[in-house]
């Protein structure tokens, strides 16, 4: 997972305070300046969201205004995972 994080420019992991992803830690990257890609750290497998907040600085402290999950337990050698990601890229 280490390689996808690196690959799609994902941020540290840091704790949610915000209860939207249960207090679990997350990590985003930045699609522009509204949506982020997110990953949820939940045990031993990942989730991935797609959401919206009004800036970068509320992640993990506010409720986003939109949130979806794209991915549960994200798998990189899964070719459904890797193309629901990577569309995102585009």
């Amino acid at each position: 997972m280490e390689n996808v994080f690196k690959y799609f420019e994902f941020s540290s992991f840091l704790k949610d305070e915000s209860d939207t992803f249960s207090g679990n830690e997350i990590a985003f990257s930045e699609l522009n300046s509204e949506h982020f890609l997110i990953f949820e750290k939940e045990k031993e497998s990942y989730n991935l969201y797609v959401s919206k907040y009004a800036s970068k600085k509320e992640i993990g402290k506010s409720s986003p205004e939109i949130v979806e999950r794209i991915v549960t337990n994200y798998d990189k050698s899964n070719p459904a995972h890797r193309i629901a990601i990577r569309r995102y890229f585009e």
